[in-house]
């Protein structure tokens, strides 16, 4: 399983003009782009277990592939939705409860980075990570 590891923060791509679109005001934004985000993920068949620890909170996130689920981002936007294996890449489609707006996600690893993009409103960031 090619995303078992943990997998820390190393650089980030449009990152706070992603955040903007998402409605994140300027001061979470500024501290967003340098929160030393670290991911812990452990798969097994379809089943996957994340902790997500940053400056700012730590969460353990539980889902199975096709299966929806709600998360709740480090801002407090609440989301639902459900990650699906799309060949090698993990695809995830959240829907926001505040506004109805459809954020999507994509995880890859590729090469010893794992890279995570994000797409909303027209606007998409990537957030690099390499194995701890």
């Amino acid at each position: 399983m090619a995303y078992n590891g943990t997998w820390k923060i190393d650089r980030n791509e449009n990152y706070e003009k992603f955040m903007e679109a998402m409605g994140v005001n300027m001061m979470k934004r500024k501290l967003g782009a340098h929160d030393n985000l670290k991911i812990t993920i452990q798969q097994d068949g379809n089943k996957f277990t994340i902790k997500e620890s940053s400056n700012f909170r730590t969460i353990d996130i539980e889902f199975t592939l096709g299966v929806n689920f709600e998360y709740s981002l480090a801002d407090g936007t609440e989301l639902t939705g459900s990650w699906n294996m799309e060949g090698n890449k993990l695809v995830g489609t959240f829907t926001r409860k505040d506004n109805g707006k459809v954020l999507t996600a994509y995880r890859e690893v590729i090469g010893d980075e794992l890279v995570q993009t994000y797409r909303y409103e027209g606007v998409e960031a990537k957030r690099v990570f390499k194995r701890d």
